[in-house]
C-alpha cells in the first residue's frame, strides 16, 4: 500500500511540475498577443499591487494587439505605466478608457536570446522531475532498510519511477519543442 501511495504521490507532483512549466512558458511572449501575457503585471490599486486581469478587463483587439479596459477611470495611466514598466519590452498607448497594448514583431536576436530562457525554464522542469525520481528512489531504499517493502519490490517500483520519470522528460521536451518552433516563426 505505502508503494502506490508513494507512486500516485511522485506523479502528481511531476505533473505539477509540468503545470508549473507551461505556465512559466506563458509568460514568455512570442510575435502573437494573448491575454495571459499581462497575468503577472502587477497595478497599484488603492496602495496594494493587484495583478492587470482583476483591475481591468484584458481582450484581443487583434493578433497583434491586446485591449486592456480598466473597471475605473482612474486606473488607466497607472495600468498604461505598469505595463511599460514590465519587463516585457511593450509600449502601451492609451486611447480615451482602454489601454491598447500593440505587440512588437520580435528581431531574430530577441527570439534567440527568448529561446535560450525557455531551454533554461525545460532544464529546470527536467531537474525538477529527476529530483522527484530521486526522492522516491530513497524512500524506497529507507522502506528496504525498514523492512516494509521486499527487495522485488523495491526493485519493481525502482523500475516503473523510472519510467514514469522518462515519460515526464519526454513531455517537458515536446513543449519545449513546441515554445521554440513558436517563438522562431516569423
Amino acid at each position: 500500500m505505502v508503494i502506490a501511495e508513494l507512486k500516485k504521490n511522485i506523479e502528481h507532483k511531476m505533473q505539477r511540475t509540468l503545470e508549473v512549466l507551461k505556465a512559466d512558458l506563458l509568460k514568455i511572449r512570442t510575435g502573437r498577443a494573448h491575454t495571459g501575457l499581462l497575468d503577472h503585471i502587477l497595478v497599484d490599486y488603492y496602495g496594494n499591487p493587484t495583478p492587470v486581469p482583476q483591475v481591468a478587463n484584458v481582450t484581443l483587439i487583434d493578433a497583434r494587439t491586446i485591449g486592456v479596459q480598466p473597471w475605473e477611470k482612474n486606473l488607466v495611466g497607472k495600468v498604461e505605466k505598469a505595463i511599460r514598466d514590465s519587463d516585457l519590452g511593450l509600449n502601451p498607448a492609451s486611447q480615451g478608457d482602454i489601454v491598447r497594448v500593440p505587440m512588437p514583431i520580435l528581431t531574430e536576436e530577441r527570439r534567440r536570446d527568448l529561446t535560450k530562457v525557455v531551454r533554461h525554464e525545460g532544464e529546470n522542469a527536467r531537474v525538477a522531475v529527476r529530483n522527484l525520481r530521486r526522492d522516491a528512489n530513497h524512500a524506497l531504499k529507507e522502506g528496504l532498510k525498514a523492512k516494509t517493502i521486499s527487495e522485488d519490490d523495491e526493485r519493481r517500483t525502482e523500475e516503473e519511477i523510472q519510467k514514469l520519470t522518462d515519460r515526464y522528460i519526454a513531455e517537458v521536451d515536446k513543449i519545449l519543442a513546441q515554445k521554440e518552433s513558436e517563438l522562431m516563426a516569423v
